[in-house]
């Protein structure tokens, strides 16, 4: 095994693109401390920001600085680790990343690295780190809050709660085994089938819950119905831009158009859609409409709510009716309308919207609850099999076998066992300098 001098140090800048007020540079790894002399002339009391003017190797002054020394192995990448809280001007970095560059040992950092050695020297495991990616991204307070929770090791907790349980089943199916050729042969109790239905019905909850993946796409919301029913003009309204363009004509709308927006820290992605019509004969007005109408209905499925601006009843199954346009002249409610709406002078409009965001509430995580995105979905489906197939066995061995294979599907999870593919795929996501 290489020695921690044979691991470059690292370095970066950590706090964002200059110009700003403060420019943080991170370094990590064994020779952090000797450039820290290098540069600021001494290396601080442990913790403890310390002002220091900083030197290049000839000894030219390079800026007046915050230094911080963290020894490891108790620090966020668990190597040594140093900080310099630089003016955060262009110019001002790059002469000290110049400086540090000029060192030996020393590099630039690679995208995701810093997080990378932390996973590699045990600070965090897959879960977490997963988590960590999710809050660089997060764009929505939902997004925010669950990534949070992951990152926060609360889905590592859960596994490893998971992984001590089957631990457990396998000692008892072990103490079975040990003493097989015996006269007075033990035998599983009779807990233990209930035991183990308990943590497979556990884990299929789990799986049945709504994945990470929804956050980021949001909560899909179509609008449809004929020609001129306000479809467009309704669109607009909720997402508060003029995207869609909206004429007493009719199908203006010839192709579908989405929006991402969020609304009450939830993300949403609503689309306008062409005028479902036909004329005589069941062609429709024309190609280049036709085409629009297709792909209207195919959106209709893909929808995680559709909003019915057409006549009542003839909506798809599940629809919103919605009653719009009530401030036209001639306006003609709908019997059951669950909303009746003005775009143009925004009467119901609030209502629909918190409606929407109850929807999407249903549909999505809740807010700050741990949620499995589709690696790790994958990875406890795998562990709940095997736990379905251990609790209708009865041979000792088999179950053995099974409860093994619900371990290494665990540790998969959390990342004791994993690929450097997949790993250079997550760190990947990282900017440089985190």
């Amino acid at each position: 095994m290489p020695s921690m001098n044979a691991v470059p140090t690292i370095f970066a800048l950590s706090s964002g693109a200059a110009p700003s007020a403060i420019g943080v540079i991170r370094i990590s790894g064994s020779q952090a401390g000797a450039a820290l002399a290098a540069l600021a002339g001494r290396v601080p009391q442990p913790r403890r920001a310390s002002l220091a003017r900083l030197r290049d190797g000839a000894g030219k002054p390079l800026d007046e600085a915050l230094v911080l020394w963290f020894p490891g192995p108790n620090t966020a990448t668990g190597e040594d680790l140093a900080e310099l809280h630089c003016h955060g001007g262009r110019a001002v970095i790059a002469a000290v990343e110049a400086a540090l560059a000029a060192l030996p040992g020393l590099r630039r950092a690679e995208p995701g690295e810093f997080t990378r050695r932390a996973f590699a020297n045990g600070r965090i495991d897959l879960a977490e780190a997963e988590g960590l990616a999710d809050l660089l991204s997060a764009e929505t307070e939902w997004q925010r809050a669950a990534a949070l929770a992951n990152a926060g090791g609360a889905l590592s907790r859960q596994v490893e709660a998971w992984r001590d349980n089957a631990l457990s089943l396998a000692a008892q199916v072990e103490a079975v085994l040990d003493f097989a050729d015996e006269e007075d042969a033990a035998s599983l109790p009779e807990c233990f089938t209930w035991n183990i239905a308990g943590l497979a019905d556990e884990l299929q909850q789990w799986l049945t819950r709504p994945r990470s993946e929804r956050l980021g796409e949001g909560f899909r919301v179509v609008l449809a119905g004929p020609p001129n029913a306000g479809k467009s003009t309704l669109f607009n309204a909720l997402i508060e831009s003029e995207a869609a363009i909206t004429s007493p004509i009719a199908g203006t709308t010839r192709d579908v158009i989405e929006r991402s927006v969020a609304i009450g820290g939830a993300a949403f992605t609503f689309v306008d859609t062409a005028g479902l019509r036909v004329v005589e004969g069941g062609a429709s007005a024309d190609e280049i409409e036709a085409i629009g109408i297709h792909r209207a209905r195919g959106e209709l499925l893909r929808a995680d709510c559709v909003l019915w601006l057409g006549t009542e009843g003839e909506g798809p199954l599940g629809a919103w009716e919605i009653a719009a346009q009530a401030d036209r002249d001639g306006f003609a409610p709908k019997v059951a309308a669950r909303f009746t709406v003005s775009a143009m002078s925004g009467a119901g409009l609030a209502p629909l919207k918190h409606a929407l965001i109850d929807g999407a509430r249903g549909a999505m995580p809740k807010p700050g609850e741990a949620a499995l995105n589709a690696r790790q979905h994958a990875r406890l489906t795998e562990a709940a099999a095997a736990l379905t197939a251990a609790r209708l066995l009865s041979d000792p061995l088999l179950i053995a076998e099974e409860l093994r294979r619900a371990r290494v599907a665990f540790d998969r999870l959390i990342g004791r066992a994993t690929t450097e593919d997949m790993l250079d795929a997550l760190f990947g996501r990282f900017c440089i300098g985190k």
